[in-house]
């Protein structure tokens, strides 16, 4: 993927999601999106390259990172449930609108029932 293919992919899948905001609270170099307030993505290119960083299960933020070189421990995030997606390698769109996706799904599954957009058990499992 181009360098900054990354985060237009991830941009444009969470401008898709359910209650999905952007926010700015961390000044202009940081782009955070977040559902009822909680974040699920953000996008930075503070380190000199575009990143995109989501929220990830344990067990398969580690998977991912052994199987993608352009996938590494959440930057500045807790590194066991945080992956950040670099530019290159093998991630291709589908992977990242599936890791976006995913992040969105397992902050609204720790919502309180009634201020989820969606089922976090059932949204997404059928698309593409």
């Amino acid at each position: 993927m181009r360098l900054d293919a990354v985060q237009q992919c991830a941009r444009r899948r969470a401008e898709e999601l359910p209650g999905a905001v952007l926010e700015y609270p961390f000044g202009p170099d940081w782009e955070v999106f977040k559902v009822r307030g909680r974040v699920f993505m953000l996008l930075t290119e503070i380190t000199g390259e575009p990143i995109v960083t989501l929220k990830s299960a344990p067990e398969d933020g580690r998977a991912l990172r052994e199987q993608h070189e352009g996938i590494t421990p959440g930057y500045h995030m807790n590194k066991r449930h945080w992956i950040t997606l670099r530019p290159g390698g093998t991630l291709g769109q589908r992977l990242v609108d599936e890791l976006v996706t995913e992040s969105y799904r397992l902050v609204v599954a720790n919502l309180p029932r009634a201020a989820r957009p969606v089922d976090p058990a059932t949204f997404g499992m059928n698309d593409g």
